[in-house]
C-alpha cells in the first residue's frame, strides 16, 4: 500500500469513527428525550439542537422520523441489557437471578438513569393504540422481555427453588407490573416509599413460592 493510500484509509477510518461516535451520542440523547417527551415528540431538529450539531448531519444516519424512532428503540434495548439484565444475571441463576433482576431494575429507576424513569414504559403507553412499525417493534421488545422473565421462573422451578405449582406466566406478569407501577408512582408520590414497596412486595411473593427462603434476603 502506498503512502497516499494509507493516508486515505486513515482519513476514511477517522471519518467513520467520528460518524459512529456522533450516532451513538445522538441515540443516547434521543433515549433520554423520549423517556420524558415521548417518541412522537422526537425530531431530528430538536436532537440536533440538543447535541449542538447540524440537522443535515443527522439525516445521513436517519432519513426520516420513523427510522430514528426505530433506532432509538434498539438503542434503549441495548442500554437495558447493559445496565439491568447483564449485571443481574452475571454468575446467578434460579431464584437469585430473578431477585437480582428485580433489584437491578428498581435501582436503574431509582438512581434516575433516564430523566423520565423508563423509556419503555413511556413508549409503550404512547404507542399502545397506534398500529405500525414502531408499535410492532415495541411489541417485539416487550415479548422478548416477557420471554426472559418466564424462562427465569421456569429455570427456578426446574431447579427446585420455586414450588412446582408456580405459574411462570403469572409470576412474570407480577414482576413486570410491580416495576411499571414503581416508575409511574415514583414520579407522583414519595419515591423512597414507592421503591421500598415495590421491593418488599416482590420479595414477599418470592418467599411464598421459594422452597428455600435462605436463597433470598431476609427483608
Amino acid at each position: 500500500m502506498t503512502v497516499t493510500n494509507q493516508r486515505t484509509t486513515r482519513l476514511i477510518d477517522g471519518r467513520r469513527l467520528r460518524g459512529e461516535r456522533t450516532r451513538a451520542a445522538a441515540l443516547d440523547a434521543a433515549v433520554e428525550l423520549a423517556s420524558t417527551d415521548g417518541l412522537d415528540g422526537l425530531t431530528l431538529g430538536r436532537l440536533a439542537d440538543r447535541l449542538g450539531v447540524s440537522k443535515s448531519g443527522l439525516f445521513t444516519h436517519w432519513p426520516d422520523k420513523e427510522t430514528l424512532q426505530l433506532a432509538v428503540i434498539d438503542r434503549a434495548r441495548g442500554q437495558w441489557a447493559e445496565h439491568v439484565v447483564r449485571p443481574a444475571l452475571d454468575g446467578r441463576s434460579g431464584v437469585r437471578a430473578l431477585w437480582a433482576l428485580h433489584e437491578q431494575r428498581l435501582d436503574f429507576y431509582a438512581r434516575g438513569a433516564l430523566p423520565g424513569g423508563c423509556f419503555f414504559v413511556a413508549a409503550q403507553t404512547e404507542f399502545d393504540d397506534r398500529p405500525g412499525p414502531v408499535q410492532d417493534c415495541l411489541r417485539a421488545q416487550l415479548r422478548e422481555w416477557e420471554v426472559l422473565l418466564v424462562s427465569l421462573v421456569q429455570d427456578a422451578v426446574r431447579a427446585g427453588e420455586l414450588r412446582q405449582d408456580t405459574s411462570p406466566d403469572l409470576l412474570a406478569y407480577e414482576f413486570d407490573a410491580l416495576g411499571q407501577a414503581a416508575v409511574t408512582r415514583s414520579r407522583l408520590l414519595d419515591r423512597e416509599a414507592v421503591f421500598a414497596h415495590a421491593r418488599a412486595s416482590f420479595l414477599l411473593r418470592l418467599r411464598e413460592l421459594c422452597t428455600d427462603p435462605g436463597l433470598l434476603p431476609n427483608r
